[in-house]
């Protein structure tokens, strides 16, 4: 079996898994595993109860890697997240004991009830794939996939993430409600327990590596690079927007479009992985003017759909 075969395998296995216990949701699922061969974090923002927590599990059962879930909350401190120095007092020295970021996927349960600080902790972490405690370095472990939740909805005891924040997620998507069928599966398959217990792990956390390695020999055309370009820097010129997309930005759509490209089984990138991205990568890198908290997201994904409508697709 060749390499590509080998991979593409090993995708369809993994979407298969989380398919077990996420059910309805494939392009949900497909944006989850393109953002972890892409190498990087998610922001899922949704109304409570539409399967969340159940993404992040299910892709953490699906690997043989660790997870670990952070509730946050407004007392929830930094070294909560990152672990500190602890006194041994049987030898006299302090050890260090590692926190939750320690794991191979981490969900980050509602971390806009977490003040400004803490919140910097964690996207720190995630930015530098390591922590500092006491003046020492400590690296977390590879691969890292940070599922961070928050309620569009609920403002009240919450703190907004800064843009220049949520830049540090590759993608911004929403679960939304499963149609009814379903969902009257969905209640079914409960009937006797959680199936996303029952997962077992399809892929090795070096597997994973590895597959993120492929996914950068992605090719993608000169054309496509300048559409790319041409769709960021359109943000830039837009009259609608106050801040556009960062190069750090422009940088993580490159790599999410190899990412799907992998994903769906192709060694190259097509003009419809750009633009099937382009909202859930860019949309919260960008900043609408004179929007009211709540409309904001809307209003930007409008702005992206208006410049992907004016820009010519290479053919």
């Amino acid at each position: 079996m060749s390499l590509e075969q080998q991979s593409a395998e090993d995708i369809a296995k993994l979407r298969a898994n989380i398919e077990l216990a996420v059910l309805g949701k494939p392009e949900v699922v497909k944006l989850v595993v393109t953002a972890l061969l892409a190498g990087e974090h998610i922001l899922l923002e949704d109304v409570p109860g539409v399967g969340k927590t159940l993404i992040a599990k299910a892709l953490a059962k699906s690997l043989n890697g660790r997870f670990s879930r952070l509730q946050f909350t407004p007392d929830l401190l930094p070294s909560d997240i990152t672990g500190s120095s602890v006194y041994n007092s049987s030898n006299g020295q302090f050890s260090f004991n590692p926190g939750p970021i320690f794991a191979n996927v981490v969900l980050a349960d509602e971390v806009n009830r977490a003040p400004p600080r803490t919140q910097s902790a964690l996207l720190e972490a995630m930015g530098e794939s390591q922590v500092s405690v006491d003046g020492e370095t400590h690296k977390l472990p590879s691969p890292l996939l940070v599922m961070a939740t928050q309620n569009p909805f609920e403002y009240e005891g919450t703190y907004l993430l800064p843009e220049s924040q949520l830049d540090r997620f590759l993608l911004r998507i929403s679960v939304g409600y499963p149609q009814r069928e379903h969902e009257r599966n969905l209640l079914k398959s409960h009937r006797v327990g959680e199936p996303v217990d029952e997962l077992q792990p399809v892929l090795s956390t070096e597997r994973v590596l590895a597959l993120q390695h492929a996914a950068r020999q992605v090719r993608i055309e000169e054309s496509l690079v300048e559409y790319l370009l041409d769709i960021v820097h359109a943000t830039r010129d837009s009259e609608a927007l106050q801040v556009g997309v960062s190069t750090r930005g422009a940088l993580a759509f490159y790599h999410a479009s190899q990412a799907l490209a992998l994903v769906e089984n192709r060694d190259h990138v097509i003009p419809d992985d750009i633009k099937r991205l382009a909202i859930p990568v860019l949309a919260h890198r960008v900043v609408s003017h004179g929007m009211l908290p709540g409309a904001e997201r809307s209003a930007s994904e409008d702005v992206i759909r208006r410049l992907l409508s004016t820009i010519a697709i290479p053919t």
